[in-house]
């Protein structure tokens, strides 16, 4: 049996029922993958539901306003994010919706991995959209790599292909390997109950016992952190958007002090200042001199 096969079959048995995965609607698979940027599979699933009940294609997101976008956001992290599919929204419903990887890459705001994802999964294409759950198992399973970083997407990318191809339904591949990865390719990887061992170019090096864990899988980004602050900035973002949200309007000295626990009038105050600037810039509040304002 091919390898890709081997997979699917074991997914057909083991893969998890997800919502998204019921439909071929290029709007709700791109809802989903937003969604699913660096939040978890569990929380996402009632935000999927309640949002395609709110905003049920392009042209209901397309026409809401950012109030709107943000509340029906709200708790589910990296705001930035809901704007972001809003605009997207707005460009689809202008210019048609794309038929190809290519044309969905010509939209801002989305990227090679999102691009990716939408042709395997609405339009059933051969292509593998790499994320952190697929780069670990492609960079074990086909380049021997114990810890992949983001250099090898490309080699990855390649040795795919015949993986892809040689299977009998392709676009649930990935589908298959994001549950594998879950389930037996973690961080330290369980290769001995792995239905795919025989054919990965790591498990042998996992199961020696010699293979040593680093701290962190993929070198973290530099994230903006101010003075003696406990977290980066874009937590207190959230706490402040959160506030605005619901006291409608609240004093910049007021916003401080709820957001920011020893916050120093005298020495936090131009970070703030500059924090909720950045809030207003994206039209996530709105502000005077002395208050900071629902949109």
């Amino acid at each position: 049996m091919k390898p890709g096969n081997k997979l699917l079959r074991w997914y057909e048995k083991n893969g998890r029922k997800l919502p998204w995965r019921r439909t071929r609607d290029p709007y709700r698979i791109l809802v989903s993958e937003i969604m699913l940027q660096q939040t978890q599979v569990e929380r996402v699933k009632t935000y999927y539901r309640d949002w395609l009940k709110r905003f049920p294609d392009w042209k209901a997101l397309a026409s809401a306003s950012n109030a709107d976008v943000l509340d029906a956001w709200a708790g589910l992290g990296y705001n930035r994010r809901a704007l972001a599919l809003r605009d997207i929204a707005w460009q689809v419903v202008e210019g048609g919706e794309p038929k190809t990887r290519e044309g969905w890459l010509a939209l801002k705001g989305i990227g090679p991995y999102t691009s990716a994802a939408i042709m395997a999964f609405a339009f059933k294409e051969a292509v593998l959209p790499i994320d952190t759950n697929i780069r670990r198992f492609g960079g074990r399973f086909f380049l021997g790599k114990l810890y992949p970083q983001l250099s090898d997407d490309e080699k990855i990318e390649k040795k795919s292909q015949e993986f892809l191809t040689e299977s009998k339904t392709p676009y649930d591949v990935p589908q298959a390997i994001f549950d594998l990865s879950t389930m037996h390719c973690v961080k330290v990887p369980d290769c001995s109950v792995c239905p795919m061992r025989k054919e990965c170019k790591a498990a042998e090096k996992f199961l020696s016992g010699k293979v040593k864990t680093p701290k962190q899988m993929v070198k973290k980004s530099n994230e903006t952190k101010h003075r003696n602050n406990k977290y980066p900035d874009r937590i207190y973002r959230g706490r402040v958007l959160t506030l605005v949200r619901e006291r409608g309007c609240e004093t910049i000295l007021r916003v401080g002090k709820e957001v920011k626990q020893d916050y120093d009038d005298e020495l936090d105050r131009e970070w703030l200042e500059a924090l909720v600037d950045r809030l207003v810039k994206d039209e996530m509040v709105a502000r005077t001199k002395k208050t900071v304002k629902r949109i």
